[in-house]
């Protein structure tokens, strides 16, 4: 299932836009008390923690506008030749909470003495991918007079970030003194017991760091994330739906919060989510392939009879032989076949009723005006096999054989195809190439793109799906 967490690139993307969702108490004062975006971005002092906190809270709320404005000024400024430190620092600062990584770099990476700036520019290449440098900025920050304890707690982030998570846990036993009363230190640690695949130890350090911060959105989205892996969606909506309750937000979060809403059908929420993600990422492949996919599933035609009618043949199908009154040699023979259901026998052949134990022209007959009395027939649904048990075609070669009985996972799919994959109970490749593409589209959230997404990877691997 391809999953965002703060691990990918795309996760870590971080964007700020005006109003996800309620706003905090803080952010509330925030706006009700505009920010002096102005006094803030165009004096020479260097920038104070409180001043940069105080930016990345107007940049949630309806002062978006003015920092914008602002940073296209410093810009220009220094396009005009000025290179004054702090002129590059509040420029960097500004664009990077406009959420352009890459132009803030070039700004952020010229500033040497500004230590707000260079903590700013450490976050600035964990998201850009460049955690190794990354680590570097947020130690020279701490040189420059930063919260040293912050900045070692970040810089930790960004060694594990590179794979090398020993040292990383080094760097925060070395700080535990000073930093185990913060929020920051135990969603670091989460995240090693995370990469070391413990997940119920890192869950408990992400819930940690949310009781001490309820508002720490790197926590909230790992428990988040955590929940949805385990089917707590309700849960996991909830999480993430805190993560975006105030600024930073994080890219991922969005793109999982709308496939979460997707599921649910509520596609208006979940378009939202990835609109958001593609007007600060217009690059952002994922978010504009789920966006299509909603696109083309609301254009799609509803036929609330037929669906009604499904619904009426499903439940029908579920129906247990239990229910129904049949000799005992007929039940015991559909229970050694294991045949539970109405649908279990519309799935089989008359050969292969006949072909179990005891099982014989009377018992046929039985089971035959069985179904005949519910509008059903043996074998009726024979073409639909694909999740009982694949059988492999002996005439393929060992190659194409061991092939076919791969799992889908292999593919690597995206999670709107993995999740259909799971609703038709296709598990390997070859119970996929039996589907017809009709079949495949039938299924909830599965459009178009889904589609050519699997006739692609099908393809390079010399298969195609039935009918095609």
């Amino acid at each position: 299932m391809r999953h965002f967490d703060p691990h990918d690139r795309c996760a870590a993307f971080v964007i700020w836009f005006d109003g996800f969702g309620q706003n905090s108490q803080e952010e509330s004062a925030v706006s009700s008390a505009n920010v002096n975006i102005k006094e803030i971005l165009e004096t020479d002092s260097p920038l104070t923690l409180d001043q940069l906190r105080q930016l990345e809270l107007a940049v949630g709320t309806q002062q978006l506008t003015e920092v914008r404005q602002a940073a296209g000024d410093l810009a220009r400024r220094i396009e005009g030749g000025e290179k004054k430190d702090s002129l590059l620092a509040r420029a960097g600062i500004a664009t990077f909470l406009l959420s352009r990584q890459a132009e803030a770099d070039v700004f952020l990476k010229q500033v040497s003495k500004d230590g707000v700036a260079l903590f700013v520019h450490g976050e600035c290449l964990t998201s850009l991918g460049r955690p190794l440098e990354a680590a570097d900025r947020f130690d020279a920050a701490a040189g420059a007079g930063v919260d040293p304890i912050g900045c070692a707690l970040r810089r930790a982030g960004a060694i594990r970030a590179s794979g090398d998570v020993d040292g990383a846990e080094k760097l925060l036993r070395s700080v535990a003194a000073s930093a185990a009363s913060r929020a920051e230190y135990s969603f670091q640690m989460g995240c090693i017991w995370a990469d070391r695949g413990d997940s119920l130890t890192a869950v408990e350090y992400f819930e940690r760091a949310v009781d001490m911060d309820p508002h720490h959105s790197r926590a909230l989205f790992w428990l988040a994330a955590e929940n949805a892996l385990r089917g707590n969606d309700d849960e996991a909506i909830r999480l993430y739906e805190r993560s975006l309750a105030r600024p930073p937000y994080y890219s991922g979060a969005l793109l999982n919060l709308g496939l979460l809403y997707e599921d649910r059908e509520n596609y208006d929420a979940a378009a939202f989510c990835f609109r958001r993600v593609i007007e600060f990422d217009p690059t952002n492949a994922y978010a504009e392939l789920y966006l299509k996919d909603i696109e083309a599933t609301q254009g799609m035609y509803y036929d609330e009879d037929h669906a009604k009618q499904e619904a009426r043949m499903k439940q029908l199908l579920g129906r247990p032989v239990t229910d129904f009154e049949l000799s005992v040699r007929s039940r015991n023979c559909l229970q050694a076949m294991e045949i539970g259901t109405l649908g279990d026998l519309t799935e089989v052949s008359e050969q292969e009723l006949l072909a179990g134990k005891n099982f014989g022209e009377t018992s046929l007959l039985e089971i035959k005006e069985l179904l005949a009395a519910h509008g059903l027939r043996i074998g009726q649904n024979l073409h639909k096999i694909h999740s009982r048990e694949h059988v492999v075609d002996q005439s393929l070669s060992p190659e194409e054989q061991a092939l076919m009985s791969k799992s889908v996972s292999e593919l690597n799919l995206s999670v709107r195809s993995r999740k259909c994959m799971s609703r038709l109970a296709i598990q390997t490749i070859g119970q996929l190439c039996q589907r017809t593409p009709d079949e495949l589209l039938s299924s909830r959230n599965f459009g178009v793109t889904s589609l050519n997404e699997i006739r692609q990877k099908l393809t390079e691997a010399g298969l195609r799906l039935r009918n095609d």
